[in-house]
């Protein structure tokens, strides 16, 4: 089947408005080329996609997967104009990457400035987002490269793993906990707490263990970073539960305490989420070995 934008543009504009003459109109085009291009389109699916109303359209099942594939066309034409005016400008790839809280603010600021140094030809797009949202990005062609943490739906994208991560509990070195070496997250829900934004992956994954528990954490305040965390907490404000790599980052110039979690649930396994790696940019499969090689060099350093 071959479909044109102007088609697509409009089918997209018809389901959101629900009204062809409404989406007509958006389109600038006449209602009886609009409704002919949608009937047009109804033919070479061989498929009802729209039922009209009398207040105006709805979308049958199969117009919901109509809606759904011509957004992702849509979006894909937009980014191709988009990088071809990049590259008209010099560049030569344009990454983008859907990541959570963790690779965001703690350990991708660490590994990009040296990416981007080596590679002055390549823009690199990094939005943080839930873990749960991220697959689904990849699988959508909104994003190139996906980073997550833990146990999840993969949606069958190729998985890369890079790195282990390990979620402490951290304190000054004046709180009582700061004695011990081990402790349940449960024993900890009583303390001050501090924590990360609302929205952030750690602070939604945190509210799930605290619901499962029947408890909440007593947050003090609420932080946009892992460093900004451990200076919060290191002046004696409260506690928090941080990425290891974070806390050690900070351990001395703040004074704290580091203590390990005993729940399984504080290691997570860190992926690379991409559609088909065989198949990624050469720019794109440059920062996989990026990635992959800091971590395999961190290993060795440490081993």
């Amino acid at each position: 089947m071959l479909f044109d934008l102007t088609d697509l543009r409009l089918f997209v504009a018809t389901a959101e408005l629900g009204n062809l003459t409404r989406a007509a109109e958006r389109q600038h085009l006449s209602l009886a080329a609009a409704s002919a291009r949608i009937k047009a389109l109804e033919t070479q699916a061989g498929l009802q996609l729209l039922q009209r109303e009398a207040r105006g359209v709805r979308l049958l099942p199969p117009g919901e997967a109509f809606l759904h594939h011509a957004r992702l066309v849509l979006h894909q034409a937009d980014q191709l104009r988009a990088d071809l005016l990049e590259y008209g400008g010099g560049l030569r790839g344009h990454l983008r990457v859907f990541a959570n809280t963790t690779a965001v603010t703690d350990f991708l600021p660490e590994i990009l400035p040296g990416f981007l140094a080596a590679n002055p030809r390549i823009n690199v797009d990094l939005q943080e987002k839930p873990n749960a949202q991220i697959p689904r990005g990849v699988r959508d062609g909104r994003a190139d490269i996906g980073i997550v943490a833990g146990q999840m739906d993969t949606l069958g994208l190729d998985t890369i793993h890079f790195s282990t991560d390990r979620l402490v509990l951290v304190t000054s070195r004046q709180h009582r906990f700061a004695r011990r070496r081990r402790i349940s997250f449960a024993e900890t829900l009583d303390e001050d707490a501090i924590g990360m934004q609302q929205g952030s992956t750690l602070q939604a994954f945190l509210g799930q263990i605290t619901d499962n528990l029947g408890k909440r954490q007593k947050l003090r305040i609420q932080l946009g970073s892992f460093d900004a965390m451990c200076r919060m907490i290191g002046s004696g404000v409260g506690i928090g539960v941080v990425p290891e790599s974070a806390a050690r980052r900070n351990q001395d110039s703040m004074q704290l305490a580091l203590v390990e979690l005993s729940d399984p649930w504080c290691v997570r396994e860190r992926y690379l989420l991409v559609r088909d790696r065989a198949a990624l940019p050469v720019y794109a499969q440059a920062l996989v070995e990026t990635l992959c090689q800091h971590y395999a060099s961190a290993q060795v350093e440490t081993g």
